[in-house]
């Protein structure tokens, strides 16, 4: 269990401990832009259409807050307690319940998937119920929808644990509930010939790139930030790139379907020359 704010000095936060949940919310990348975030949360409540939610990777609550405070009762995984932390701080976040561990393998607490077992435990905060909508009202523990943003799903780093993720999504769900995935399209295309490096920013303040392997789809990104005093500073974090066909195999494995796939929130149309995708699944009928 956690202390109070969240913390625990024995769980291993990995790539997301204090140094960048400290930071993350000053994030200037688009998916912050308020506007951004507005068209996130318009598209995701109106997939929940008045279920609840579950958010894998819940994070700062970026997304979970402005959709809580929407009105959809919202849940969360996560494995760092650091961002977590930080969504406890913001105005309605310790109305969250949050349960601690891997989104490729951990239960929520009270879902219809079950009880969390030893890979899992409660924040120590107040929460809702997850056996019902937030109104009191029951649904057979079953969420109506299950979320993952901002290219999350490559933080998975290996095929399997990929696919335990889209299990996972599946056995939170009731039939007919959704699964939402926005996820980058593969950049390929942008690697020159004979090379495996593609850079994403370059700066005075330093420089980010990812080096790519085609046979495992490994994507590790390196980021070399120059500090105040001048020196550089290097920090590596391993992805796992996949495709979209990739992904639609993955729901059929755990017992969904593709309803829909989009370029952006606001439903622009997916085509090939698309830089990233938000697809929604659905949970097949038992």
């Amino acid at each position: 269990m956690s202390n109070d704010d969240g913390h625990d000095d024995g769980h291993d936060d990995g790539y997301f401990g204090e140094d960048v949940a400290g930071r993350y919310d000053a994030d200037t990348s688009e998916e912050f832009d308020p506007g951004v975030v507005r068209r996130t949360v318009d598209f995701l409540a109106d997939q929940a259409g008045g279920g609840r939610a579950l958010e894998l990777a819940i994070g700062t609550g970026r997304i979970a807050v402005p959709l809580a405070e929407r009105g959809v009762p919202v849940a969360g995984i996560d494995m760092s307690r650091a961002m977590v932390a930080r969504l406890r701080a913001k105005p309605g976040g310790r109305d969250i319940p949050v349960t601690i561990g891997d989104i490729a393998t951990t239960t929520a607490e009270g879902s219809a998937a079950g009880t969390a077992e030893g890979n899992a435990s409660t924040d120590g905060t107040a929460g809702g119920n997850a056996s019902t909508d937030g109104n009191g009202n029951g649904d057979g523990g079953g969420y109506a929808l299950a979320y993952l943003v901002f290219n999350t799903v490559m933080n998975l780093a290996t095929q399997e644990s990929q696919v335990a993720c889209f299990r996972n999504a599946a056995a939170h769900l009731r039939p007919g509930g959704r699964f939402v995935v926005e996820v980058m399209v593969p950049e390929l295309r942008k690697i020159p010939h004979g090379q495996n490096v593609v850079p994403f920013h370059t700066g005075p303040d330093g420089c980010s790139y990812t080096v790519y392997d085609t046979v495992t789809q490994d994507a590790t990104c390196h980021y070399v930030t120059v500090t105040e005093d001048g020196r550089g500073q290097v920090t590596s974090t391993p992805f796992r790139y996949v495709w979209p066909a990739e992904l639609d195999l993955m729901a059929q494995l755990a017992g969904m379907r593709l309803r829909e796939r989009w370029a952006g929130w606001s439903r622009e149309p997916f085509t090939q020359d698309s830089t990233r995708h938000v697809s929604v699944w659905e949970k097949e009928a038992v």
